[in-house]
């Protein structure tokens, strides 16, 4: 099932720095040349690799072979990648690259503000209906056109160190973990891993709004809704509820009753990585990519091990992520198509021999680095595209580590039972840092009160941000 909900504002003080670039750039509105002197169609790229390495010459090696299939396009590196604090004043100002990757959380509010293409006609001329993942299409589309290209996607799984949870004995004789069916489960395990190992059994993080983002997931399973319109269509906080007090309770009791985190309450999105790879923390809740972020820190693939998202008291939910390709607002048709033609050579519903070679070379990559190969994560294409049937093919036959090290969650993504959900449509990242508050009052005050953070927090929520949109 899946819960899709659309923004349809825009924030104060967003439209006020476009409004203000607008007025300094005198090209704001004003197409830059798409077209060069042959008349080939010219389109910029974002996040080129800047750096000399691999990363840079597998992009100049892709470039070199497109253009050369392509011989009406040309292809110009733009290095400039998403961020919030220049992404506003770039799109005012008429300097987005052609085509610039973006997060789901951003994607209504590129949409609602006008800065993405619409890239429906071109897709259907090359075939593209029916071959994105439904559970997706919500995300990217616009009242039934699609708006930016996905080209990853996540649901929340539970990460556990291999070697730990053997420790404890919750693992099988065949490599396949135990898997803890709701969060009641998920501290019993954390107490026995404690036991076994005397480290922490669970480890999330508190800080730089991670802790707010994995605590939305937690709090929905609670019954938790975080917002709502009203009749007038307008947003209110609604977690100023029981349930989302039992959520914050929860996370209080793993440090004040049970004992399983680790010692630091203030725990950042790099320092979650690195304390879950050091064995610091046996359990955490993530996404089927991490990998690529515990490897730099000594966790071997061996170790790497993935379980489903366990159910809460109220629902069963998981919380759905991922990356787009935009193509900016004031493109050319031209440019349109030579832009899905680009995004194509790495993502594709086809099985071309372009499409296969891009893949061989990045799991030939995640193996050189030490990642853990076997993880399957959800994907943007229907399950029935040629391609993700030969990928999931090829990572079986690259994997590194026991399959079984990882099954349940590829079983899980494969056959979700559980609600998939997007993250909160409206100032997102907002949220997640108001939580992250509540989250580290808790964990540095044994006699907080739970219900009068969350209220407090909901009160903070509507008045700082839900009262200052436009509508």
């Amino acid at each position: 099932m899946f819960k899709g909900k659309k923004k349809s504002i825009k924030i104060v003080a967003l439209v006020m720095s476009m409004l203000l670039v607008c007025g300094l750039f005198t090209g704001c509105n004003k197409k830059a040349t798409d077209k060069d002197e042959e008349g080939r169609t010219v389109i910029s790229v974002g996040s080129w690799p800047s750096a000399e390495g691999e990363s840079l010459d597998k992009m100049n090696d892709r470039k070199d072979r497109f253009e050369k299939a392509n011989e009406d396009v040309v292809i110009v590196p733009d290095t400039w990648a998403f961020e919030r604090q220049t992404f506003y004043s770039k799109a005012a100002g008429g300097q987005l690259p052609t085509v610039y990757m973006a997060g789901f959380t951003e994607v209504p509010e590129i949409i609602t503000s006008e800065y993405s293409a619409d890239l429906t006609k071109v897709l259907k001329k090359r075939g593209y209906d029916g071959k994105f993942n439904d559970g997706i299409m919500d995300v990217v589309s616009d009242n039934g056109k699609i708006m930016a290209f996905p080209t990853m996607a996540y649901i929340l799984g539970l990460a556990y160190n291999v070697e730990m949870f053997e420790k404890a004995g919750l693992m099988e004789e065949d490599g396949t973990p135990k898997q803890p069916k709701d969060w009641d489960e998920v501290v019993e395990f954390a107490v026995k891993i404690k036991e076994a190992t005397g480290k922490p059994g669970i480890v999330l993080p508190t800080a730089g709004n991670s802790g707010g983002w994995i605590f939305t997931s937690i709090a929905w399973s609670f019954g938790v809704d975080f917002m709502e319109k009203d009749a007038d269509g307008k947003w209110k906080a609604t977690f100023d509820t029981k349930e989302a007090a039992e959520a914050l309770q929860f996370i209080k009791d793993l440090k004040w009753k049970h004992n399983v985190l680790p010692a630091n309450t203030l725990i950042n999105g790099e320092e979650w990585y690195k304390q879950f790879a050091t064995g610091n923390g046996a359990m955490t809740i993530t996404a089927g990519d991490y990998p690529r972020r515990v490897v730099k820190y000594g966790m071997t693939a061996d170790k790497v091990g993935m379980l489903a998202t366990p159910a809460g008291p109220k629902r069963h939910v998981t919380l759905l992520g991922g990356e787009v390709l935009c193509v900016k607002a004031d493109a050319t048709e031209d440019q349109i198509d030579a832009a899905i033609r680009w995004i194509e050579t790495a993502y594709n519903y086809s099985l071309t021999d372009e499409y296969k070679k891009n893949a061989e070379a990045s799991i030939e990559s995640q193996l050189n680095e030490g990642r853990h190969v076997g993880i399957k994560s959800m994907s943007p294409w229907n399950v029935d595209t040629e391609a993700l049937k030969w990928y999931h093919k090829y990572i079986d036959s690259k994997a590194n580590a026991n399959i079984n090290h990882v099954k349940l969650y590829n079983d899980f993504v494969a056959n979700c039972p559980a609600d998939i959900q997007p993250e909160e449509p409206v100032c997102a990242q907002e949220l997640y840092a108001i939580l992250d508050a509540c989250i580290q009052e808790v964990l540095t005050n044994k006699n907080a009160d739970c219900a009068k953070v969350m209220k407090k927090a909901n009160a903070d929520f509507q008045a700082n941000y839900l009262d200052n949109l436009v509508y």
